[in-house]
């Protein structure tokens, strides 16, 4: 999704008899080729495609698309260019390399699940954001485009082994560093940035809704102990007054809805801001200003990040599977006797000529 709203012109091989789901965003901005791997000079049609691409990735455990017959080895010989990118939990080898495994289980293993949440409680996680995404997908598409760089300027491809285990195990590196310094305990809501300090953390108001407070430097904490007409307040480093300034805070907060601290603090250097659901989020005025979610009369975010000159793409809904097959295959130099062959075969499969000019 991100290189495509960056505006690649990505391709997606669908199993032939797939069918997405129309609203669902991160499939935006493809074409689609519906491809039975399996079938007889199914290879050689994929083959077709990677000649002349700049990337390829894929998503299978270790040694499957080998089995398939379209590894790195296979693909880097017919496209030397080709940068391959490979996207798993555990990476492409270590004892767990072959096991299954989810979002939750690869960000437990890097410590960062340990160490979020809050104190005395079970570790929490933002849904599977920080693996998946975040550690994952992110930084696939990192590897990808300093890959095709260096292709580039060098003419040689490479294999980008991405796993969510490893950028994830990357994203806790400011944290292993404050470690390294002794400036970050391990224990859960007990430093700086999780929650263990009054000045950097989420208090509940009187309509239950809640807000969030991250004025970590001493100008931005006097702000809003002047905004709040607090008066004195425990010394900030001294760690025995915190919880009776957290519990001051608390109370303060509790004295009022939601949309009373939004009226005095938003937009001052308070460092506020409401803890908005997602339903919430596009309708909120700095979102909606800043146009983070596309007019489509539903909650589907913008491309990012944003480019003063280059312009990033409109996103495109998904593609009904095999919507761009004879297209892109008489690109390849097909012709349409020998893809009227392959669909015959089940080889490949596609879409009506309305869906494929769609």
């Amino acid at each position: 999704m991100m290189l495509a709203d960056a505006g690649a012109e990505v391709i997606r091989i669908d199993r032939i008899g797939s069918a997405p789901e129309p609203r669902d965003y991160t499939l935006r901005g493809r074409k689609s080729v519906a491809l039975n791997l399996k079938g007889p000079g199914a290879i050689d049609v994929a083959l077709r495609l990677i000649k002349d691409a700049d990337g390829l990735i894929e998503g299978f455990r270790p040694g499957v698309i080998e089995r398939l017959g379209l590894g790195p080895d296979t693909c880097l010989a017919a496209n030397p260019r080709l940068v391959y990118g490979r996207m798993t939990g555990w990476g492409q080898d270590g004892p767990l390399s072959r096991s299954a495994g989810h979002d939750l289980n690869y960000i437990a293993l890097t410590g960062a699940l340990w160490a979020t949440g809050e104190a005395e409680r079970p570790p929490a996680f933002a849904m599977n954001l920080l693996g998946d995404f975040g550690g994952g997908g992110m930084y696939l598409a990192f590897g990808m485009l300093a890959a095709i760089l260096r292709a580039q300027a060098m003419g040689q491809g490479d294999v980008v082994d991405a796993a969510i285990c490893d950028g994830t195990n990357s994203l806790m590196t400011f944290i292993q560093a404050r470690r390294a310094m002794g400036l970050w305990q391990d224990a859960r809501s007990a430093n700086y940035l999780d929650g263990g300090t009054p000045w950097y953390s989420v208090y509940e108001c009187a309509d239950g809704q809640w807000i969030s407070i991250a004025a970590i430097e001493p100008q931005f904490w006097t702000c809003l102990l002047e905004l709040l007409q607090l008066g004195e307040v425990g010394d900030r480093s001294d760690r025995s007054t915190w919880d009776a300034t957290r519990a001051q805070l608390r109370d303060t907060f509790l004295g009022h809805p939601r949309a009373h601290w939004d009226a005095l603090l938003a937009g001052t250097d308070a460092c506020y801001a409401p803890v908005l659901s997602p339903a919430e989020a596009a309708s909120h005025p700095h979102m909606a200003a800043r146009a983070a979610f596309l007019t489509d009369g539903k909650d589907q975010p913008a491309a990012a990040p944003r480019f003063q000159s280059a312009s990033t793409n409109t996103p495109t809904p998904p593609r009904p599977p095999g919507a761009d097959t004879r297209a892109l295959l008489v690109q390849t130099g097909l012709s349409h006797t020998e893809i009227d062959r392959l669909i015959s075969c089940g080889v490949i499969a596609a879409a009506s000529t309305q869906d494929e000019t769609a």
